[in-house]
This record gives structure tokens, C-alpha cells and sequence, in this order.
């Protein structure tokens, strides 16, 4: 799927994505596991704090870069 096409994963946003939020709920999946929310610039904070303060683990990257393993 071509970049321009891939949009925001925020509720109602439909922004395109320009980063990928990478995370995984450890109660339930173990470290190779990790799902992937788009992010736009507006809204790359607001889903990473939003995991982090359920305490899971996340990360972000460039969406060239996702993990091929991630989903």
C-alpha cells in the first residue's frame, strides 16, 4: 500500500500517517509480538502516551521502517 494512502489510527482523524506506533500488551502477547498504530505528526504523542500509561511497551518509527514481523 502506497504511504500517501495509509491514515492516522487516532479516532476520526484521517490524517495521513507519517509514523507508526509499535506496541504489544504483555498480559497477553509475548516479545515477538507487536501491533502497529499509524500515527500523523498531530497525534504520534497523544497514542504513545496513551499505551505507555497502561504500561505497555511501545515504540515508534519512520513507517519505512516497520518491523516486517509487526502487525
Amino acid at each position: 500500500m502506497p504511504t500517501d494512502e495509509l491514515v492516522c489510527s487516532r479516532k476520526a482523524c484521517r490524517a495521513s500517517a507519517t509514523r507508526a506506533v509499535l506496541w504489544r500488551n504483555p498480559r497477553i502477547h509475548d516479545e515477538s509480538r507487536r501491533k502497529v498504530w499509524l500515527a500523523c505528526a498531530e497525534h504520534e504523542e497523544v497514542l504513545r502516551e496513551h499505551l505507555a500509561i497502561r504500561g505497555f511497551p511501545v515504540t515508534t518509527c519512520a513507517l519505512d521502517e516497520i518491523p516486517d514481523d509487526a502487525g
